[in-house]
C-alpha cells in the first residue's frame, strides 16, 4: 500500500514537500524538498524508509531549496525534467536572485522525460510532462496518487506569467494529460490542500 505525507518546510511560500512510500518495501521518494529540515530527516529515519530518489516537479526556488541538503544526507540521485534542469544551478532562472536570496541546488543526476517509469516497491511511478507553469514541469502518478507540482491546484492552476510560463500550454497539459485520468485519482499539489481529478473536472474555473 502506498502512503504519503506532506510537509511545509518553507512557510513563506507554503510549498508542499511530499514524502511518498510503499509500506511493504519501505522504499520512498522525496518530492520538492523546499528547504533543509532535520525534522523531516528524523521522520524518514523513524519510519525506517529507504529514500530512492529526490524529485523536483519543476525548477522554481521554492521547490528546490533543500535539494543539496537532503542529497548530502540521503546519498540518493536528484531528478528533474530535462527542460528545467538548468534552473537548478542558475539563480536567475529559478527566480531566487530576484528575492535577494540566491538558491543554487546540486545539479541533477537523472534527467526525466515524459512517460518514464520509476519503481517504488511494487508500484510504478509514471512521469507526466505537463509544461505551462515552467517548460519542464512534471506530475508524478503512482497508483491513485498524483503529485501535481504547480500544474494543478484545488480549483486553480499554476501561474503562467513567470519566465517560461505559457497559459495555453498549461491548459492543454491539464486537459490532455491529467483530466484523462480516473476521477478518483487524488491530487497532491505543490501548494494548498489535496483534491481529486473528478473534483477539478467539475469545479476548476480555469479549465472549462
Amino acid at each position: 500500500m502506498l502512503k504519503i505525507e506532506g510537509y511545509i518546510l518553507l512557510p513563506d511560500f507554503e510549498t508542499n514537500t511530499w514524502l511518498l512510500w510503499d509500506e511493504d518495501s519501505r522504499e520512498a521518494i522525496l518530492v520538492d524538498p523546499a528547504a533543509p529540515s532535520p525534522d523531516l530527516l528524523k521522520r524518514i529515519e523513524e519510519l525506517k524508509l529507504k529514500v530512492k530518489y529526490i524529485i523536483n516537479t519543476h525548477g522554481h526556488m521554492d521547490h528546490i531549496g533543500g535539494n543539496s541538503w537532503f542529497k548530502n544526507h540521503l546519498s540518493v540521485p536528484l531528478m528533474i525534467h530535462s527542460a528545467d534542469a538548468p534552473m537548478l544551478v542558475n539563480s536567475a532562472m529559478n527566480l531566487s536572485l530576484y528575492v535577494g536570496n540566491p538558491v543554487s541546488s546540486a545539479p541533477p543526476d537523472v534527467l526525466l522525460e515524459d512517460g518514464m517509469e520509476l519503481s517504488l516497491g511494487k508500484y510504478p511511478v509514471k512521469v507526466i510532462h505537463t509544461p505551462g507553469h515552467t517548460p519542464g514541469g512534471i506530475c508524478l502518478l503512482a497508483d491513485k496518487f498524483l503529485i501535481s507540482g504547480d500544474t494543478l491546484f484545488e480549483q486553480s492552476i499554476g501561474r503562467t506569467d513567470l519566465q517560461g510560463g505559457n497559459h495555453q500550454q498549461i491548459i492543454n497539459s491539464i486537459k490532455n494529460k491529467l483530466f484523462v485520468l480516473p476521477d478518483d485519482v487524488i491530487v497532491f499539489p505543490g501548494h494548498g490542500p489535496r483534491t481529486s481529478i473528478g473534483m477539478e473536472k467539475k469545479n476548476n474555473p480555469f479549465v472549462s
